[in-house]
C-alpha cells in the first residue's frame, strides 16, 4: 500500500480544517462582538453534546469490579497533577503568545489551538479511522470526521482566531502518526482479534470517555467566554492532557492484578 493511500484520510481532514479555519478567520472580523458571544454559546452547547456522547463510553468499560468512570476519574486526577507539575497550561500559553506575535494573529490564540486540537484529535474516529486507513486504505471514517471538523473549525476560528488554523498541524501529526503506526497499534490493542471489534475495545472506550470529560471542560470554557466571564474561572484543560496516557495505563494495571 502506498504512503499516500495510508495518509489519504489524514490529508483530507487536514485540508478541511485549513479551509474551514480560513473561512472562519475571514468571517470573524466581520461579526459584531454580541454575535460572536452568541456563537460561543451555541458552540458550547454543541460541544457539550459531543462531550456527553463520548463520556458515555465509560459505561462500557470495567476492570474487575472497578467501573470505567472511576478509572477515568483517577486518570484525570493524576493527569492533572502531572500537567500542573509540568506547567502545561503556562507553557502552551507562552508558546501560543510567541506564535501569535510572529504570525501577527488576533484573538485567544492558545485557547483556540487547545480547544480545536482536542475536538479534532480526541475521539473514537481519530484512532479507529487512523487504523482503518493505515491497514486497509479505507478512509471513509476520516472523510466523515473531516466534514465535521471542517464545519466546527469555521465556528471556532471566527471566535478564537489563527490558533484554530494551526490546529491543522496537530491533525496532520497525530492522525498521520496513527495511520503510519496502524500495524503496531492494531496488534497491541486487538491482539490478533478482528479489527471490526476496535470500537468496543476497552482501551479505546476509556480514552474516548476521558477525552469526552476533557471536552466537557472546553464546553464550559466556551460558555463562560460567551457570557463574558473572566479567564480565571475557566477549566485548565491543557493540564489534563497527560490523563490520555495515564487512564489506559490504569486500566492495564487493573487488568493485570
Amino acid at each position: 500500500m502506498s504512503l499516500l493511500t495510508q495518509l489519504s484520510g489524514t490529508l483530507i481532514n487536514t485540508a478541511t480544517v485549513l479551509i474551514g479555519s480560513s473561512i472562519g478567520l475571514f468571517l470573524g472580523s466581520r461579526l459584531p462582538p454580541r454575535t460572536q458571544r452568541t456563537l460561543l454559546q451555541v458552540l458550547s452547547l454543541v460541544t457539550l453534546y459531543i462531550a456527553f456522547g463520548m463520556a458515555g463510553s465509560l459505561n462500557s468499560v470495567k476492570a474487575g469490579s472497578i467501573p470505567g468512570v472511576i478509572l477515568a476519574l483517577v486518570g484525570l486526577a493524576l493527569g492533572a497533577v502531572i500537567g500542573e507539575a509540568l506547567k502545561l497550561e503556562e507553557r502552551l500559553s507562552t508558546l501560543g503568545d510567541t506564535l501569535k506575535r510572529r504570525l501577527k494573529g488576533e484573538g485567544q490564540f492558545t485557547e483556540g489551538f487547545v480547544a480545536a486540537a482536542l475536538l479534532f484529535c480526541v475521539g473514537p474516529l481519530t484512532l479507529v479511522g487512523g487504523i482503518q486507513n493505515g491497514l486497509t486504505g479505507d478512509n471513509s471514517s476520516y472523510i466523515l470526521k473531516a466534514t465535521l471538523d471542517g464545519i466546527s473549525s469555521i465556528a471556532l476560528a471566527s471566535i478564537y482566531g489563527v490558533g484554530v488554523l494551526l490546529s491543522a498541524a496537530a491533525v496532520l501529526v497525530i492522525q498521520g502518526g496513527i495511520a503510519l503506526a496502524s500495524g503496531g497499534l492494531a496488534s497491541a490493542l486487538l491482539g490478533g482479534a478482528d479489527p471490526s471489534t476496535l470500537n468496543s475495545n476497552p482501551y479505546v472506550l476509556l480514552i474516548t470517555g476521558a477525552g469526552g470529560l476533557m471536552i466537557a471542560g472546553i464546553a464550559w470554557n466556551l460558555m463562560l467566554a460567551g457570557l463574558g466571564f473572566e479567564e480565571d474561572k475557566r477549566v485548565r484543560v491543557a493540564s489534563f492532557l497527560p490523563a490520555l496516557l495515564v487512564a489506559p495505563l490504569l486500566l492495564w494495571a487493573a487488568k493485570s492484578l
